[in-house]
């Protein structure tokens, strides 16, 4: 089957929508169906199945900052690359958005699959929006939503019936990862993995706990992991516990795979807009015991506690008591992160594509 998919943000910057996409085209890729990818950005540093859209733009977009195609230039390359590819489906990815997504939807002929993975419990603009990009949205043949949450928010501001597909990993592979004993922390090693300036991403509230933590214990360490200003980053950290923490900055999978496989405890301080999860996933194929804010994504994803810790969100001083409680317990973290590596299956490629391929043929039975 030849497959077209389309990224509404720039490969050159991680996140979750282009993890997904990436990870997607190369297990299609290894199922043997031909893929092509057309997403925004100029870089060479790209796979061989992507194919650039152009100049991109910083757009702030649900309490993140986005680069993205939009304009008359990216409109004529998704016309293009659609006529060259001659796609038995497409498969956009966020096609509400003011992205390349929409663009190549205007242009799409054929079946059309859309996926969708952002939370809002409001969005003024998905409202401002839907009567206009109705007619665009109509043609889209199957529609898939990343969770639950998702899934309302598509339900709610667009319509339609989506069919809920989690966000995928490669289980194994990181399970596999060796960790690295030169991150790891005498008392016990912590990870955080997130946008750093992102207040959604909740570095600020973990700062705080983990100097709290940190008083008693001068032999934990905390390795973080991920883009932003490093500096400011810092300030946050109480003066005291900042010689335990290591930056890494935006490190490539293999070093987030090591250093989720080298620490005893994830936490994952998210303050909302968050769809699935899928670095609680990760820690959990790397048998790192969890520890999230009880957003509902999150909850969902750790079973209501079943497969990891959750604490008051926003709540640092309950953060605090858990991860020292934690820490000082090796057993509960042994069993949460048993239970934790068997639920986590279920989000393996191997499955998720699969199901992603049944969507594609039940579009495609029957077009000409």
């Amino acid at each position: 089957m030849k497959v077209g998919i389309v990224c509404p943000y720039s490969l050159d910057t991680p996140g979750g929508v282009q993890n997904h996409v990436r990870d997607l085209a190369e297990a299609l890729i290894g199922l043997g169906h031909s893929v092509s990818v057309l997403a925004p950005g100029e870089s060479g540093r790209v796979p061989p199945y992507v194919v650039p859209a152009g100049r991109t733009v910083a757009v702030h977009y649900n309490g993140a900052v986005a680069r993205m195609s939009f304009g008359p230039l990216a409109a004529a390359r998704a016309r293009r690359w659609l006529k060259d590819g001659d796609f038995d489906v497409l498969h956009l990815h966020e096609p509400a958005t003011p992205s390349l997504s929409l663009l190549a939807l205007w242009a799409a002929e054929g079946p059309v699959v859309a996926t969708y993975h952002s939370m809002h419990d409001r969005s003024r603009a998905l409202s401002a929006t839907a009567a206009v990009l109705r007619p665009a949205l109509e043609k889209i043949t199957a529609r898939i939503a990343v969770s639950e949450d998702a899934r309302g928010t598509q339900v709610s501001h667009i319509g339609g019936e989506p069919v809920v597909i989690p966000n995928g990993l490669y289980v194994d592979r990181i399970a596999s990862t060796p960790p690295r004993e030169d991150w790891r922390g005498d008392q016990g090693t912590v990870a955080f993995v997130g946008r750093l300036t992102e207040p959604r991403k909740g570095f600020r509230v973990l700062a705080e706990a983990f100097g709290v933590v940190a008083a008693s214990r001068p032999g934990l360490r905390l390795v973080v992991v991920g883009g932003g200003d490093l500096d400011e980053a810092r300030t946050m950290l109480p003066p005291a516990a900042s010689g335990q923490v290591t930056f890494l900055g935006a490190a490539p999978d293999a070093d987030k795979a090591a250093v989720l496989r080298t620490a005893d405890v994830c936490v994952a301080p998210n303050t909302g807009a968050e769809s699935f999860g899928i670095v609680l996933a990760e820690a959990m194929a790397a048998s790192a015991t969890v520890l999230a804010s009880d957003l509902p994504a999150f909850r969902r994803l750790l079973g209501g506690g079943a497969y990891g810790e959750l604490f008051r969100n926003g709540d640092l001083d309950d953060l605090a008591v858990r991860l020292a409680a934690l820490l000082d317990d090796p057993a509960r973290r042994d069993d949460l992160a048993a239970a934790a590596l068997v639920a986590v299956r279920r989000y393996d490629w191997s499955t998720v594509a699969a199901r992603i391929v049944q969507v594609y043929e039940t579009v495609t039975a029957g077009s000409p």
